[in-house]
């Protein structure tokens, strides 16, 4: 009978720990363009974000980014791992949905109120925290395909 109780408590312990574990998305994250590939005509030149946990338990990404054709441009959004759609702010997307694959894992999906822009893709972050490597798909402002990968470098 202890050496169940026992177990069912280490049980517990290691699944209290994976819950409330930090967020390996956390911090500022800084595009490196040279490790990043896109099919877009309108490619990043540079982008930052700094993501931050608020006090309700969502993540907030506050973005400033420079594209090839174009000034720069500042966007702001929050979301929890729910898959559920969150608003955005100044961003090329109205709505951003996000759920939790794993503790280094996450998928996503943005798109538009107009139905040109739609994007889905994932964000991992490698197991020394320094990487994070966003790959996606789907359709531009144009509604024209795009894919890609972009690697950002943590600050």
């Amino acid at each position: 009978m202890r050496r169940i109780a026992a177990k069912l408590a280490i049980g517990l312990v290691i699944t209290a720990i994976g819950m409330f574990a930090a967020d390996t998305a956390l911090g500022t994250w800084k595009l490196n363009p040279a490790k990043s590939t896109s099919t877009s005509s309108n490619k990043l030149v540079s982008r930052t974000d700094v993501r931050e946990e608020t006090p309700d338990g969502r993540v907030k990404v506050t973005r400033n980014e420079q594209w090839a054709s174009g000034g720069p441009s500042h966007a702001t959004y929050s979301y929890k791992y729910d898959g559920k759609e969150y608003p955005a702010t100044g961003a090329q997307f109205d709505t951003v949905a996000v759920k939790r694959v794993n503790a280094n894992t996450s998928s996503w999906e943005v798109k538009k109120s107009d139905g040109k822009y739609h994007q889905t893709g994932r964000i991992a972050i490698s197991k020394d925290g320094k990487t994070m490597t966003q790959t996606f798909k789907g359709t531009d402002t144009d509604g024209k395909p795009v894919h890609g990968t972009n690697v950002y470098d943590k600050q």
